[in-house]
């Protein structure tokens, strides 16, 4: 699979690592178009990527073309591309916000794949829902779903509109764990703890509750209830959640996101 990526971020180079060392692409079907010459160094010498300054020189022959800039240098980056690129190429996007006609009418082309991957993926455990126009054909769908592989899990919707959603969601979601995290070390701090304890408490309990409820494929609700006793700490410790109005407090905490979403890609 030949791939090129316009802008060499983090999580563009996290995508370059993950299709070599799954063996996906190798270094020698990579090219990667970045305007900063430091980057382009640290990336051709690091990985063995071909690296460009032209977005059109890295874009030629290209299975797939990622669009890895930050939303507000998509246009200065990607708009050479227009008129450059060929109807087989699949144009991928991982950036926030900006919606598929936008991209369509950036770069004059109509395969496009809308992503939304999650911070996560730069150590291939995210999580990325995408989406993909009527132009990307069968194959090109497989060659997406296997380099999204590489950042973690992925899931494909049928409308665009879930892209907000999964943006409000996964997206984010990463912050809303890492407050958690941080309210829960401070207030393990507060009982008597030392911070290094209570942080590495914390972070194996997060981990190991993740893969449970994964592996156990058991509804939230009755982990929970496994955890909790009548009269007991757990109970006791939930009582206090509830009435703080912490479920309601991430509700309203998504839907704020999501209607940030809208706003930003309207």
């Amino acid at each position: 699979m030949k791939l090129a990526f316009i802008g060499g971020g983090t999580m563009g180079e996290a995508i370059v690592a993950g299709a070599i060392a799954n063996n996906i692409a190798g270094p020698d079907e990579i090219a990667v178009c970045d305007v900063a010459p430091a980057r382009r160094e640290h990336l051709s010498s690091t990985y063995g990527v071909s690296a460009t300054e032209s977005a059109p020189e890295a874009a030629v022959g290209a299975d797939i073309v990622v669009l890895a800039v930050k939303p507000q240098e998509f246009a200065a980056a990607a708009g050479g591309l227009k008129g450059s690129l060929m109807a087989g190429q699949a144009v991928m996007s991982i950036m926030a916000g900006v919606r598929i006609d936008t991209i369509a009418e950036v770069t004059g082309h109509t395969a496009i794949v809308r992503t939304m991957p999650n911070t996560p993926a730069t150590i291939g455990e995210g999580m990325t829902v995408w989406t993909a126009t009527e132009a990307v054909a069968g194959p090109a769908r497989e060659s997406v779903r296997r380099l999204l592989s590489v950042l973690g899990e992925e899931t494909a919707v049928d409308d665009e509109k879930y892209i907000d959603m999964a943006t409000a969601v996964s997206g984010s979601g990463p912050a809303y764990v890492f407050l958690f995290i941080e309210a829960l070390v401070d207030a393990a701090v507060e009982i008597g703890l030392e911070r290094e304890m209570a942080t590495g408490m914390v972070l194996q309990t997060l981990k190991g509750s993740a893969r449970y409820a994964k592996e156990s494929g058991a509804e939230p609700a009755a982990l929970r209830d496994q955890v909790t006793s009548r009269g007991g700490t757990t109970e006791a410790a939930l009582r206090e959640l509830q009435d703080a109005g912490v479920r309601a407090a991430f509700a309203h905490a998504v839907r704020a996101a999501y209607d940030r979403a809208k706003e930003l890609g309207g």
